[in-house]
């Protein structure tokens, strides 16, 4: 069986092996394909019958170009990259990879509110740079420091990895409201399920873990800012597309919203044209929210499972059923 890796370099940039994955066939792996359509990616996987992915569109013309393909792997959560419904009139079938950064996307989201009420990077850099040494008192602050003790947490998609957030925000004394289609007694646990409008009033911080779908696309806009409390904190590790990055950025130059965290934009890599790149108290890190060496070994070894799985004839992780 011949398995083609399209985009291969940020799941394994030199610090794991396709070991898993090469006991199934023969495996080409390409550290970059293209991450917009292009004639490129059905030439490269040729007659493969397994393609594994990571942000290298999947489109119908590709499929089309494809005969022979018939697993599409991808080696993230997302799969909107791939035209998955034509796939599955194809009878290819798109695997992803469920549940392997549930902590540290969490972990992660409570990181950059706590630079952001912080700074740490920023007074490093000071001390460094010898304003400590030579300062008239004990210690110096730049930056307002805020105690997130008492405040109100809502979250945005309650599930793994919003449950994941909700527990280290409640061992920090915090209130946490939650937002989610689909309400579960774990979730309940951890936080109050309430409408998006209340959850919008009532909250000093906001974290999106929810899918992009058409009814959460566009979801941080000037409308539903209006909603929110002066000084609002808006963090999102999810999907660049949440939000309306120019209402965004309007509402962080005019102070409605304090800061905001992303590790997530529309369009990856960032343009630099983006308006949050000028923004006041805009904290934006590349995407990487998911990269600790741990979490890329369990996609490595949940696609080698998915693979198996598809092998074997009982595909798991589907999601075009």
């Amino acid at each position: 069986m011949k398995i083609i890796v399209l985009d291969g370099y940020t799941e394994n940039p030199g610090d794991l092996s396709w070991d898993p994955i090469k006991q199934f066939g023969e495996v080409t792996v390409y550290d970059r394909t293209s991450y917009v359509e292009s004639p490129l990616i059905a030439e490269r996987i040729g007659d493969a019958e397994v393609a594994v992915i990571n942000k290298t569109p999947i489109s119908k013309a590709t499929i089309d170009a494809c005969p022979n393909l018939k697993c599409i792997a991808v080696l993230a959560t997302g799969y909107n990259v791939v035209d998955y419904n034509y796939a599955k009139e194809k009878g290819i079938v798109v695997l992803n990879v469920p549940t392997y950064g549930t902590q540290i996307v969490g972990q992660y989201a409570v990181g950059l509110l706590l630079e952001i009420c912080s700074h740490y990077a920023a007074h490093d850099a000071a001390v460094k740079a010898g304003r400590w040494e030579h300062n008239d008192d004990w210690c110096f602050w730049d930056y307002p420091m805020i105690e997130l003790y008492g405040k109100t947490a809502g979250i945005i998609g309650l599930g793994r990895i919003g449950q994941s957030t909700a527990r280290i925000l409640k061992a920090m004394d915090m209130r946490v409201l939650a937002n989610d289609k689909h309400e579960s007694e774990a979730g309940k646990q951890l936080a109050e399920y309430v409408d998006r409008d209340t959850l919008f009033a009532e909250s000093d911080v906001i974290f999106l873990h929810c899918p992009l779908f058409p009814d959460t696309e566009g979801l941080i806009n000037k409308e539903n800012i209006a909603k929110m409390k002066d000084g609002v904190i808006i963090i999102n590790n999810s999907r660049g597309q949440l939000v309306v990055e120019q209402d965004l950025a309007d509402a962080l130059n005019s102070g409605k919203v304090y800061a905001a965290g992303l590790d997530v934009v529309s369009t990856e890599p960032i343009k630099g044209d983006n308006p949050l790149l000028k923004a006041k108290n805009c904290l934006i890190t590349p995407h990487i929210s998911w990269a600790a060496q741990a979490a890329r070994q369990r996609i490595m070894d949940i696609t080698a499972d998915n693979i198996k799985s598809f092998v074997e004839g009982h595909p798991q992780n589907v999601v075009n059923k």
